[in-house]
Protein backbone atom coordinates (compact mmCIF):
# COMPACT_ATOMS: atom_id res chain seq x y z
CA UNK A 1 0.00 0.00 0.00
CA UNK A 2 2.56 2.25 0.79
CA UNK A 3 4.80 1.11 -1.94
CA UNK A 4 3.44 4.34 -4.38
CA UNK A 5 5.50 6.40 -2.12
CA UNK A 6 9.00 4.69 -1.75
CA UNK A 7 11.53 6.65 -4.18
CA UNK A 8 13.66 4.45 -6.29
CA UNK A 9 16.71 5.88 -4.39
CA UNK A 10 17.42 8.25 -1.99
CA UNK A 11 19.60 10.63 -1.22
CA UNK A 12 21.51 13.18 0.92
CA UNK A 13 21.19 15.94 -1.41
CA UNK A 14 20.44 16.43 -5.51
CA UNK A 15 23.43 18.02 -6.02
CA UNK A 16 25.96 14.18 -4.60
CA UNK A 17 23.45 12.19 -7.10
CA UNK A 18 25.34 10.38 -9.76
CA UNK A 19 24.08 12.18 -13.08
CA UNK A 20 27.09 10.78 -15.13
CA UNK A 21 25.98 7.30 -14.03
CA UNK A 22 22.46 7.68 -15.34
CA UNK A 23 23.54 9.16 -18.59
CA UNK A 24 25.80 6.13 -19.10
CA UNK A 25 22.27 4.35 -18.15
CA UNK A 26 20.53 6.11 -20.78
CA UNK A 27 18.68 8.33 -18.78
CA UNK A 28 18.36 12.10 -21.29
CA UNK A 29 15.80 14.03 -18.94
CA UNK A 30 15.87 15.22 -15.32
CA UNK A 31 12.69 17.06 -13.78
CA UNK A 32 13.15 18.95 -10.73
CA UNK A 33 11.36 20.35 -7.76
CA UNK A 34 12.46 23.63 -6.86
CA UNK A 35 12.05 24.68 -2.99
CA UNK A 36 13.68 22.70 -0.79
CA UNK A 37 15.21 20.20 -3.22
CA UNK A 38 17.80 22.68 -4.80
CA UNK A 39 17.35 25.88 -2.66
CA UNK A 40 15.16 26.44 0.58
CA UNK A 41 11.94 28.08 0.25
CA UNK A 42 11.52 30.62 -2.30
CA UNK A 43 15.96 32.02 -1.96
CA UNK A 44 16.95 32.32 -5.39
CA UNK A 45 19.39 30.40 -7.15
CA UNK A 46 22.23 30.28 -5.94
CA UNK A 47 26.22 29.12 -7.37
CA UNK A 48 26.14 25.37 -6.92
CA UNK A 49 22.25 25.41 -8.27
CA UNK A 50 24.07 27.66 -11.36
CA UNK A 51 27.08 24.81 -11.60
CA UNK A 52 24.67 21.71 -12.02
CA UNK A 53 22.78 22.57 -14.16
CA UNK A 54 25.41 23.47 -16.61
CA UNK A 55 27.00 20.12 -15.32
CA UNK A 56 23.68 18.28 -16.71
CA UNK A 57 23.40 20.54 -19.69
CA UNK A 58 26.89 19.40 -20.76
CA UNK A 59 26.68 15.83 -20.35
CA UNK A 60 23.85 15.76 -22.12
CA UNK A 61 20.53 16.37 -19.95
CA UNK A 62 17.53 18.35 -20.90
CA UNK A 63 15.99 19.92 -17.50
CA UNK A 64 12.69 21.18 -16.53
CA UNK A 65 11.78 22.35 -13.44
CA UNK A 66 8.19 21.10 -12.01
CA UNK A 67 6.67 23.22 -8.98
CA UNK A 68 3.41 23.86 -7.56
CA UNK A 69 4.30 27.47 -7.22
CA UNK A 70 3.41 30.50 -9.01
CA UNK A 71 5.02 31.29 -11.85
CA UNK A 72 7.03 34.52 -11.01
CA UNK A 73 9.07 32.30 -8.33
CA UNK A 74 9.51 29.16 -10.66
CA UNK A 75 10.42 31.84 -13.70
CA UNK A 76 12.89 33.59 -12.14
CA UNK A 77 14.96 30.86 -10.72
CA UNK A 78 14.64 28.93 -14.41
CA UNK A 79 16.03 31.84 -16.15
CA UNK A 80 18.84 31.84 -13.53
CA UNK A 81 19.70 28.00 -14.19
CA UNK A 82 18.88 28.21 -18.00
CA UNK A 83 16.10 25.24 -18.41
CA UNK A 84 12.58 25.00 -19.08
CA UNK A 85 9.81 25.00 -16.09
CA UNK A 86 6.38 23.90 -15.19
CA UNK A 87 4.10 26.30 -12.63
CA UNK A 88 1.38 25.21 -10.89
CA UNK A 89 2.53 21.93 -11.91
CA UNK A 90 -0.34 20.37 -9.46
CA UNK A 91 1.74 17.78 -8.07
CA UNK A 92 0.69 15.04 -7.88
CA UNK A 93 -1.43 15.05 -10.21
CA UNK A 94 0.69 13.31 -13.83
CA UNK A 95 -0.17 16.11 -16.29
CA UNK A 96 2.23 17.97 -14.87
CA UNK A 97 4.89 15.31 -15.04
CA UNK A 98 4.23 14.60 -18.82
CA UNK A 99 4.38 18.52 -19.93
CA UNK A 100 7.58 18.61 -18.48
CA UNK A 101 8.83 15.65 -20.27
CA UNK A 102 7.13 17.19 -23.62
CA UNK A 103 9.03 20.33 -23.25
CA UNK A 104 12.31 18.10 -22.84
CA UNK A 105 11.19 15.37 -25.98
CA UNK A 106 12.05 13.12 -23.51
CA UNK A 107 9.77 9.68 -22.26
CA UNK A 108 8.81 7.66 -18.97
CA UNK A 109 11.25 5.17 -19.73
CA UNK A 110 14.47 7.88 -20.26
CA UNK A 111 13.28 10.81 -17.28
CA UNK A 112 13.96 11.06 -13.50
CA UNK A 113 12.66 12.59 -11.37
CA UNK A 114 14.52 14.48 -8.23
CA UNK A 115 12.29 15.78 -5.24
CA UNK A 116 11.80 16.51 -1.28
CA UNK A 117 7.81 15.64 -0.43
CA UNK A 118 6.86 12.18 -0.49
CA UNK A 119 3.10 12.78 -0.93
CA UNK A 120 3.81 15.56 -4.18
CA UNK A 121 6.69 14.65 -5.40
CA UNK A 122 7.69 11.21 -5.48
CA UNK A 123 4.21 9.86 -5.15
CA UNK A 124 3.32 11.74 -8.54
CA UNK A 125 6.21 11.27 -10.30
CA UNK A 126 6.05 7.60 -9.61
CA UNK A 127 2.36 7.84 -11.07
CA UNK A 128 3.80 9.18 -14.15
CA UNK A 129 6.27 6.02 -14.02
CA UNK A 130 9.45 7.78 -14.04
CA UNK A 131 12.46 7.11 -11.91
CA UNK A 132 12.30 8.96 -8.74
CA UNK A 133 15.06 10.26 -6.08
CA UNK A 134 14.47 11.77 -2.74
CA UNK A 135 16.29 14.18 -1.47
CA UNK A 136 16.41 15.55 1.88
CA UNK A 137 14.93 18.89 2.43
CA UNK A 138 17.81 21.48 2.37
CA UNK A 139 15.98 24.02 5.30
CA UNK A 140 13.71 23.04 7.80
CA UNK A 141 11.90 26.09 7.69
CA UNK A 142 8.67 24.97 6.09
CA UNK A 143 5.06 26.43 5.62
CA UNK A 144 2.70 24.71 7.60
CA UNK A 145 1.07 22.30 5.38
CA UNK A 146 4.84 20.79 4.23
CA UNK A 147 5.18 20.57 8.42
CA UNK A 148 2.38 18.50 8.88
CA UNK A 149 2.76 16.47 6.22
CA UNK A 150 6.27 15.98 6.99
CA UNK A 151 4.94 14.05 9.86
CA UNK A 152 3.42 11.76 8.09
CA UNK A 153 6.48 11.28 5.72
CA UNK A 154 8.36 9.82 8.71
CA UNK A 155 5.89 7.07 9.07
CA UNK A 156 6.39 6.11 5.53
CA UNK A 157 9.95 6.44 5.65
CA UNK A 158 10.29 3.68 8.74
CA UNK A 159 8.54 1.29 6.28
CA UNK A 160 10.43 2.53 3.30
CA UNK A 161 14.21 2.29 4.84
CA UNK A 162 12.93 -0.87 6.16
CA UNK A 163 12.07 -2.77 3.58
CA UNK A 164 15.61 -1.37 1.95
CA UNK A 165 17.44 -3.06 4.73
CA UNK A 166 15.99 -6.70 4.02
CA UNK A 167 16.77 -5.94 0.35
Amino acid sequence: MLEGFYPREDRESAYIIDYERFFKEGYRGVIFDVDNTLVPHNAPADGQAKELFARLESLGFSTCLLSNNKEPRVKLFSEAVHTQYIFKAGKPSVRGYEAAMRKMGTSRENTLFVGDQLFTDIYGANRTGLYTVLVKPIHPKEEIQIVLKRYLERVVLYFYRRRKRKA
